[in-house]
């Protein structure tokens, strides 16, 4: 199959480099092309004889410096041939949640896949467009369990960490009241990975972190904590990637994870049970090793992007009753 892939592609950390991947991967031919690189002439041939395009589009930005994309798109809807956005993100609840249902630009797509269930639906009930809750997941070729590095004759190099950003949502104050409480309990056996932290990671050396973590804290953006659907791809990329992890139970994840067997969840907001849970896995290396390698072997099976773009080619090629 031939794909068009419209999108970000400034750097290789990111999800449209993912897809790009994935789908070469199911061995199609897939040609990219930045969104504000990219001639309208040279955009056109290419969408010609195309059978799927892809566009991935911030929600109230241009479309890169080329005002003629949505007419590109429409034009490749017209010939039947499918325009699909696949996003990992919440909107509905927040700001951008508006911004995107004002975009026109949205208008072209035929198919939006979303992690946020809630704004999926709403592109299947108020545009018409195949609208499919579908949750985020990991690049196959980043599952990859590495060896610890064993330091001070066999210990850890690190027993605490969390991997994220303080600054955040201003409407999810919770990531940094957590990150804040992980410091003052563990102090400098807590390791805070991010920009506003100890830096980032990416591809091996975070795989390399978080083999080398004895405990992984996760947190995902859910306002009032009651919306059940969407979660961070955190927990995929983290477990998918060797990390023991201690998650905040969101409602609708246990479909995809075991309590105990694929990771351990905690109440949101229970800061006294997350205590307990971390203590007695900072000792229990047995369970804990145990559960880490259940969890990276189940997600390494269900909830990577061959999983997810082997889904969605389904639902747009194949038969979908849904």
């Amino acid at each position: 199959m031939r794909i068009v892939f419209l999108g970000n592609f400034a750097n290789y950390w990111n999800s449209e480099s993912y897809y790009a991947l994935t789908l070469e991967s199911l061995g199609h031919e897939v040609r990219r092309f930045h969104d504000d690189a990219v001639s309208t002439l040279e955009l056109q041939q290419a969408a010609r004889d195309c059978h799927l395009f892809i566009w991935l589009h911030w929600p109230g930005t241009p479309c890169g410096e080329n005002p003629s994309v949505p007419e590109i798109l429409d034009d490749v809807r017209e010939r039947g041939v499918p325009v699909v956005a696949y996003h990992s993100d919440l909107f509905h609840g927040l700001p951008r949640g508006a911004v995107l249902k004002q975009d026109q630009a949205y208008r072209s797509l035929t198919h939006f896949f979303g992690a946020d269930p809630e704004t999926a639906a709403w592109f299947e009930r108020e545009e018409g467009t195949v609208g499919r809750h579908l949750s985020s997941g990991v690049f196959l070729g980043d599952c990859e369990m590495l060896p610890r590095t064993v330091v001070d004759g066999g210990g850890w190099a690190r027993d605490v960490v969390f991997v994220g950003c303080r600054a955040y949502h201003e409407e999810w104050p919770y990531r940094p009241q957590l990150i804040d409480w992980l410091s003052e309990t563990y102090g400098d056996r807590f390791t805070h990975v991010g920009h506003d932290g100890t830096g980032l990671r990416y591809g091996q050396e975070l795989n390399q972190l978080l083999a080398d973590a004895k405990v992984v804290v996760g947190d995902s953006l859910c306002l009032g904590y009651d919306s059940p659907g969407y979660w961070s791809d955190r927990v995929y990329e983290l477990i998918g990637r060797g990390a023991f992890l201690i998650h905040p139970h969101v409602p609708g994840l246990e479909r995809h994870f075991r309590d105990g067997e694929h990771l351990r969840f905690y109440e949101y907001g229970n800061f006294a049970q997350l205590r307990s849970l971390i203590d007695e896995f900072l000792e229990n290396d047995e369970e804990r090793e145990t559960i880490r390698r259940a969890g990276f072997e189940h997600v390494r099976e269900h909830h990577t992007y061959t999983n997810r773009w082997t889904e969605m080619l389904r639902v747009m090629f194949g038969d979908d009753d849904a």
